[in-house]
């Protein structure tokens, strides 16, 4: 596909006959999720994946609410969860859906950040999704942006930026939450601040917290990108917030990164100035609400 250019994913497999879950290449498949805003008036989006291993049994990677339809394909898929390898959680704020998801599938091992273990007691979690990151491998593999915080990133409301990038090798597919955006038809609201269909770009969190205030971590999460671009062998992206890139996807990171060249140079200058980041972008102004944003 042309740099850009998004192909339609596949809704199920051959015969499968889904309708949510969209089978973005072979042994793929995505689900788009609801997380609104402003009373429910502006949908930013969340997603899961689920991707087939080569023994035939199937990894899930991260949740979200399930209504009747999701929850009999997904059923359909995995043979009622019994075919479920695990179900991992990838990004430290996206927590919502995991006690109902468990509530749901609770015979699969659950592996989860470190933040996903410390505040939600009430699953069993087999251990931290890094540390057990080789139980996949070869054919899954998995990081974590050089440069950020992923154990407990500050502040909470505004420091989103570092996830687990999941990468599923046969369907060269990169599952990621929110470190890497892509807009398919965006809400009015956010083309007003001129988001555009099919853009992609770094979290907003890059501007302020997103990254560390030292004069290195730019660089640093300059050559982890240049690394994942040369060792990945991905042409598809999945995002959180709030579509996917399927085809093309290597080609526009490249040149998300290009464009980004500038705000890290600027970034690298601030820091070496010792000026503190600027802190924006809360998902609500008021102290009692919650952190998550998926």
């Amino acid at each position: 596909a042309a740099v850009g250019q998004r192909r339609p994913g596949r809704e199920g497999g051959a015969g499968a006959g889904f309708k949510r879950l969209i089978e973005v290449a072979p042994g793929f498949y995505n689900v788009r999720g609801r997380f609104t805003l402003l009373g429910g008036l502006l949908n930013l989006g969340t997603h899961m994946s689920i991707c087939r291993l080569p023994s035939g049994r199937f990894l899930v990677i991260d949740t979200i609410d399930l209504d009747e339809e999701i929850r009999h394909e997904i059923c359909s898929l995995t043979d009622d969860g019994k075919l479920m390898d695990a179900v991992i959680a990838t990004h430290p704020y996206h927590t919502l859906a995991f006690r109902a998801f468990f509530a749901a599938f609770p015979h699969a091992p659950y592996y989860g950040t470190p933040r996903h273990l410390d505040v939600i007691k009430d699953i069993p979690w087999k251990g931290e999704i890094m540390a057990n990151k080789a139980r996949w491998e070869p054919e899954v593999e998995m990081r974590i942006p050089d440069g950020s915080e992923f154990v407990l990133p500050l502040p909470p409301k505004t420091n989103h930026f570092s996830n687990v990038f999941v990468f599923h090798k046969a369907s060269k597919t990169i599952h990621n939450d929110d470190c890497v955006l892509v807009w398919n038809n965006p809400p009015l609201l956010l083309k007003i601040f001129g988001f555009r269909d099919g853009d992609m770009s770094f979290h907003p969190s890059i501007k302020g917290p997103g990254l560390y205030p030292t004069c290195q971590a730019p660089a640093a999460f300059r050559q982890w990108v240049q690394r994942l671009l040369a060792e990945w062998d991905f042409d598809n992206i999945c995002t959180a917030h709030n579509g996917n890139c399927i085809g093309g996807a290597k080609q526009k990171l490249r040149l998300t990164l290009e464009r980004a060249e500038p705000l890290l140079e600027k970034l690298t200058k601030r820091n070496a100035k010792a000026k503190p980041p600027k802190d924006f972008g809360a998902w609500s102004s008021k102290e009692s609400d919650p952190p998550e944003c998926g």
